[in-house]
């Protein structure tokens, strides 16, 4: 489980099969809420838990995400 900062907005969030599903817009309490690329599927949202929701950001708990760089957040597997 990584920890979350105010350090990580602006950064790509990647799954664990290598595909970018968007930007981290705000870091709040250890959620990153993510702008998701316009493209994304509903079948990629369904898996990484966002289901049908139209919201602006999408909520990823820090025990969803596996690593951070300095450009990016790795999503766990099977999310």
């Amino acid at each position: 489980m990584a920890t979350l900062s105010d350090g990580d907005e602006g950064k790509d969030v990647v799954t664990a099969g290598g595909e970018k599903v968007g930007i981290v817009k705000e870091v709040d309490r250890g959620t990153a809420y993510v702008d998701p690329n316009a493209g994304l599927t509903d079948e990629l949202k369904s898996v990484l838990g966002w289901g049908d929701r139209d919201e602006d950001t999408y909520p990823v708990k820090a025990d969803a995400v596996a690593e951070t760089t300095d450009d990016e957040l790795h999503l766990d597997r099977g999310r």
